[in-house]
């Protein structure tokens, strides 16, 4: 079946289990108002960011394609992305974090297709093309930057959730879709907002995903860079926030060296940050970044990694020594005195790999039904099954059509006859395949002969556990889709009149059209239809600064006249910043 969106040489590697989360960009559904809105924030931006962002992001704009006077069409951009390796895709507001993550593993940049209506134009806490094409793709054009996002993708992608990880997410997502759907009431953003916060205190100890979520905030979405004392804006929460990027360079907003520590505090989507962490540099983002991988499950495995994937009741992955994986979901682990795991099982279909490749006859299909093995020496023997020559095994009694009483040190006994062995290249051991065979724990049966044929993984410890699965092409259309999605907002037909007004004032300044008569018959229109609105009279007042009109005076009054609601006063006044000096 044919993708859904565009492929180029950075998409065409994305796995068919992400192609889901992509949707059709509707740029078609962008209001006139919502140029408009673009139009403002990206002046704004350039105006006020050239001074306090990283020297990257306004190369960075030029760079990746992106214009200050219109919203950007995806294909567009990603003509220009591929030159510096990645691309764009968009999507419908939040995706699940390890699919997010996935993304960014692959070079992908994930743009949510909407945009902010003008009641949230200085912050929204939806996912946005200001935030995702403004924020983000301008840094990626510098290559440390860029290297530190892939690489974070590709640690992300395997941090371990726990269950309580994906409450939170719809949560959030949810709580955002109705805060910018400007048709919500009151009721249903207090509920969303309070089942959020309820979350954020009951969230008990903190998961890998939601320590590395922590990071990306800090960093990606928040970060500053430089000195504690003159910090420059790289996050994209910043760069696409007018309110938050003035506000984060007050002295009232802590600023604090970037650790490791940043993955334990936790941070409130809906709310301007209270401390934000200040990098030294790009080099030490990916310097945290390996520190906290470190302490992942995927590099030191072990029984707390596997009950780790226990705890997130997703699909996961375990590596033992010899390098054979096991993906599943993992439901049980057997542990020792020294807490050692023993004995891991798995529940439903699950899969066997090497080195990220599923071993042939080891699929779902086969292990529909899950799948466990023993884990360590046998006992009494020093040497491991895996360091054994086919000479050892034959001495051992390990061998094709023998019957063997195998007895693991943690006390898992392994008792049927050898049908065969699987090896990796190299010829080391992986599995060994039974038949009439029981599996014990003591008491416990693990194992029924009346089972089938019994695989056993072969390893002395778990040196690796992780999210997903280990070869991305065993279980299919893994994830899910969220059910709520964005609202699409019902426009009135005062609105659909506005907006039609907003198209006639961007069609005159990209034309070059405008004329007094016509600046005046619109300017009427507002005064008696649309007292409240600002932005329009704004762009009015810009095309007629720009020829001299007379009508500039009255359209200035009327602008100091709304300046007078709190709401835009600030907005206001950061507009005519923007025009000609001698306008004023």
């Amino acid at each position: 079946m044919e993708p859904h969106f565009e492929l180029n040489e950075v998409t065409k590697k994305l796995p068919k289990h992400l192609h889901k989360f992509i949707v059709k960009q509707p740029y078609d559904e962008y209001t006139a108002q919502n140029q408009a809105v673009w139009r403002y924030v990206m002046r704004m931006n350039i105006d006020y960011l050239g001074k306090v962002a990283h020297s990257s992001y306004i190369d960075g704009l030029k760079k990746t394609g992106i214009s200050v006077e219109k919203i950007p069409h995806m294909q567009g951009m990603n003509r220009i992305l591929k030159e510096i390796g990645w691309a764009a895709v968009s999507v419908d507001g939040f995706i699940p974090p390890n699919a997010f993550m996935e993304f960014q593993a692959y070079n992908v940049l994930v743009i949510a297709s909407d945009m902010r209506t003008i009641d949230h134009i200085e912050y929204t806490p939806a996912p946005d093309i200001i935030h995702e094409a403004a924020g983000h793709a301008p840094i990626i054009a510098n290559p440390e930057y860029a290297e530190y996002l892939r690489r974070f993708g590709e640690i992300g992608a395997k941090a371990i959730s726990s269950a309580k990880d994906y409450e939170m997410y719809e949560a959030i997502r949810l709580l955002s879709i109705l805060k910018e759907d400007p048709n919500s009431s009151q009721k249903e953003i207090d509920e969303a907002q309070e089942k959020v916060e309820w979350l954020q205190d009951n969230m008990g100890e903190l998961s890998e995903m939601a320590q590395i979520r922590n990071l990306h905030w800090w960093t990606v979405e928040y970060g500053l860079i430089g000195s504690l004392e003159n910090p420059k804006i790289y996050g994209a929460g910043l760069l696409s926030s007018i309110g938050e990027s003035k506000w984060c360079m007050k002295d009232e907003v802590t600023k604090v060296p970037y650790t490791i520590e940043a993955a334990n505090v936790s941070f409130d989507i809906t709310k301007p940050q209270p401390q934000l962490f200040v990098t030294p540099d790009f080099a030490h983002l990916s310097m945290v970044l390996e520190e906290f991988a470190n302490t992942m499950a995927i590099r030191s495995g072990g029984l707390k990694g596997v009950e780790k994937l226990i705890d997130s009741k997703n699909l996961g992955t375990i590596e033992l020594s010899t390098g054979v994986q096991v993906s599943g979901v993992f439901t049980n682990v057997i542990s020792d005195e020294k807490n050692r795991p023993i004995y891991v099982q798995t529940t439903g279909p699950t899969a066997l790999a090497n080195r990220d490749k599923e071993l042939i006859g080891h699929g779902i299909t086969y292990h529909a039904e899950g799948f466990g093995s023993p884990i360590g020496k046998l006992k009494g023997i020093n040497i491991p099954i895996e360091n054994m020559s086919p000479r050892d095994l034959k001495a051992y009694g390990i061998y094709e059509g023998e019957q063997v009483v195998l007895e693991f040190e943690g006390g898992v006994k392994v008792e049927g006859e050898v049908i065969t062995g699987t090896r990796d290249l190299r010829g080391r051991i992986l599995l060994i395949s039974f038949k009439n065979c029981t599996v014990t724990h003591g008491d416990t049966v693990l194992f029924h002969p009346d089972w089938g044929v019994y695989d056993m993984a072969v390893g002395v410890e778990v040196i690796s556990a992780f999210a997903g699965a280990a070869d991305v092409t065993s279980f299919g259309d893994v994830g899910k889709v969220s059910e709520t999605k964005t609202h699409k907002i019902a426009y009135s037909d005062a609105d659909k009149e506005l907006y039609s007004l907003y198209e006639k004032v961007r069609g005159m300044r990209e034309e070059g059209t405008s004329s007094e008569e016509k600046i005046q018959e619109i300017f009427e229109l507002l005064q008696s239809k649309f007292k409240n609105d600002w932005l329009l009279p704004l762009e009015l007042l810009e095309l007629a600064v720009e020829r001299d009109y007379s009508v500039k005076e009255a359209i200035k009054s009327h602008l100091e006249i709304l300046k007078g609601n709190k709401s835009y006063t600030t907005l206001i006044e950061n507009g005519l910043h923007l025009l000609p000096e001698h306008s004023m």
